[in-house]
């Protein structure tokens, strides 16, 4: 697992818009690129980090090629539901979906899927990249990662904490969590990121694992705690 995540780190949140490989040159004669308005497909809930990043994407690429661009958030399953939306779509470059290693490249590697994460799809551009954190409710006791340890080790079981979905970066970054501090706690997988936010302000859950861009406008509102998680990389 150490030299997994040693390996994959910096690719954490890293995000990539794909489109169905499928999609040739157009023959000659054919209508110009878009012949209509393009689909968006957002693996997560509204409100995610994923979301907010397809959205500014969205603008761009309507301005770019003078078309409208339609987000779609198809939730579910740790990304894999709209994966295999976007791989059923007529592969003419219309239909196109946002992601990261989580969506497409764990899902490919621990989850049978109907489509395959290579095969199916094509990269077009890398976007943007982050870091991971981990986040408490307000509330929360540990006021600093080793007393939230501490809050763990002496509370084995009972913590839970939100994660995108089975599976995700946020998933497999809370499993290395445990594995290298001995702790012990639940998962509570959601359809996004946005949603297990949502929570977590509210005290439902007690901690998170994250991407900055999401939670640090609610750690700016005092609404929760939050602390880096590069210490726990080699």
């Amino acid at each position: 697992m150490r030299g997994l995540w040693a390996g994959l780190r910096g690719h954490l949140i890293v995000i990539g818009v794909l489109i169905g490989c499928a999609a040739a040159a157009a023959p000659a004669g054919a209508q110009p690129f878009p012949s209509r308005p393009i689909t968006l497909v957002v693996p997560f809930a509204a409100g995610g980090p994923t979301d907010t990043l397809a959205r500014i994407l969205s603008e761009r690429i309507a301005a770019e090629l003078h078309t409208t661009v339609v987000v779609e958030n198809v939730a579910g399953a740790s990304g894999s539901i709209a994966g295999a939306r976007v791989a059923r779509a007529t592969p003419d470059g219309t239909t196109i979906t946002i992601g990261h290693w989580g969506t497409h490249v764990l899902n490919g590697a621990i989850f049978k899927l109907p489509y395959d994460v290579i095969a199916d799809f094509e990269p077009v551009a890398t976007i943007a990249m982050g870091t991971q954190l981990i986040v408490g409710r307000k509330s929360l006791e540990a006021n600093n990662l080793k007393d939230m340890i501490a809050w763990l080790k002496a509370n084995p079981g009972k913590a839970t904490a939100g994660t995108a979905g089975a599976g995700t970066g946020a998933h497999v970054a809370g499993v290395f969590f445990k594995e290298r501090t001995g702790t012990d706690f639940q998962f509570v997988p959601y359809r996004g990121a946005g949603p297990a936010m949502i929570d977590l302000v509210a005290g439902q859950i007690d901690i998170m694992f994250d991407q900055a861009s999401n939670s640090l406008p609610q750690y700016k509102n005092g609404a929760i705690k939050a602390r880096h998680m590069n210490f726990l990389c080699p």
